[in-house]
């Protein structure tokens, strides 16, 4: 009966559950059909299902040939992704393959066979991925190929270092989100499905990539600290605590939101960026692909600000209200709007006391500045009576059924939670 109760204060959220699994995700989300590729292209597409259900969903619906560049290059860093994570690969092994791996791309031979990470079978079988890379136009190999060494250089730099100075979480962010960030955005603009300035502005693409990580290095503490991991920066956290573990002590936990407050604020400064990039998109494939994380970043961040819950639990964004996000964040006013939305939850929630606080309340009105509606809006959706009726009708007769049919939505939601 929770599940009742939540999407009764939601009915929007039921209405799009419905839709969504009725066919509306077709429109957000279609699937490729895996008769029409070749044997090596197929295997990739079904790495990327089981590497990443979420990516896979996404990455199917961009348009053209664009679609097989981004499943290889995302095939290729989680490989490259796969040995950085592996622990039982000594670093004395480790380092050089990490610097060498881009090279891998053009040995049709090579693959490795030692890992024991979840997603081995992207090294074991890395010479069909490989193979698909090589069979791509030179210019896509070519930002695949930059991006990918790039980005072990980086992966190797943090394999024994810890992100102290805000100035070096901006880098280990950029390391491993702005640089994807940057290599989509060239990718984009050597389809020609987008105009050059999205490749040749890195500033934008590493700023679309950062506001992501850090959303994702602020809601997973808990998560992280259970398995020995720390990225939140020490110039920051040591103003609230002796040890980054201590956040998550009963006793601090009024410290510990406002170092979780401030961090929030610091990842906001990256939305005007994420709104001048998302402007000037103009294919309806791209525009979805990269808009919908976005939504979903900026809705997490509100429901982590000022939530103390993020040290003591996982916070996640309701299914029905992502499944909305995605359905609604189909161009750059929906975006803004949205954006609004969350920003003014935000900023109902600054406490007085709060040490940011001042920075916040700047942080959003530039934001504002971006989003603010050109007519008064009260909310993005409005709903009659009538309509509020029926749907807590629908709600009181199905609820057994919409929760057995949220299920089916979790590989379409997931890009919000990962």
């Amino acid at each position: 009966m929770e599940l009742l109760r939540k999407w009764l204060g939601h009915p929007e959220d039921i209405y799009n559950l419905l839709r969504f699994k009725m066919g509306g995700y077709r429109a957000v989300m279609p699937r490729i059909d895996p008769d029409s590729l070749g044997r090596g292209l197929r295997t990739c597409y079904r790495y990327l299902n089981q590497t990443s259900r979420s990516f896979a969903a996404v990455i199917q619906a961009l348009d053209g040939e664009l679609r097989h560049a981004v499943c290889i290059f995302y095939l290729v860093l989680r490989a490259l992704d796969t040995i950085e994570d592996d622990m039982t690969i000594s670093l004395d092994v480790k380092v050089p393959m990490l610097h060498e791996f881009h090279s891998y791309l053009y040995q049709p031979e090579w693959k490795y066979m030692e890992s024991k990470e979840k997603d081995r079978q992207v090294l074991e079988d890395f010479p069909t991925i490989s193979m698909e890379f090589r069979n791509l136009s030179k210019v896509y190999q070519d930002v695949i190929s930059d991006i990918c060494h790039k980005m072990g250089v980086g992966m190797a730099e943090f394999l024994e270092k810890k992100v102290d100075s805000q100035h070096e979480w901006d880098k280990y962010c950029h390391y491993v989100a702005g640089l994807v960030g940057i290599g989509l955005s060239r990718l984009f603009s050597a389809s020609e499905l987008e105009d050059p300035i999205v490749g040749q502005d890195t500033e934008l693409a590493n700023s679309m990539g950062l506001f992501l990580q850090k959303t994702n290095i602020i809601r997973d503490y808990l998560e992280d600290q259970l398995e020995g991991r720390e990225f939140w920066p020490r110039e920051v956290w040591s103003r609230y605590a002796k040890k980054l573990s201590d956040l998550a002590k009963p006793e601090n936990i009024d410290m510990a939101v406002q170092c979780l407050n401030e961090l929030i604020t610091n990842a906001l400064h990256h939305v005007p960026d994420v709104l001048t990039y998302l402007s000037r998109l103009k294919n309806q494939s791209v525009f979805n692909f990269c808009a919908i994380p976005q939504v979903m970043a900026i809705a997490t961040l509100s429901a982590c600000y000022n939530n103390k819950q993020v040290f003591r639990g996982v916070v996640k964004i309701r299914k029905g209200q992502a499944v909305t996000l995605m359905m609604d964040a189909t161009n750059i006013q929906a975006v803004k709007a949205i954006m609004y939305q969350y920003v003014e939850e935000i900023y109902q929630k600054i406490p007085s006391t709060d040490p940011s606080c001042n920075k916040t309340q700047q942080v959003i009105a530039s934001i504002r500045a971006m989003s603010l509606p050109s007519s008064p809006v009260v909310s993005r959706h409005h709903y009659s009576p009538i309509y509020l009726s029926c749907a807590m009708l629908l709600a009181a007769l199905s609820w057994q059924y919409l929760s057995t049919i949220s299920k089916a939505t979790e590989e379409y939601v997931q890009a919000g939670e990962n």
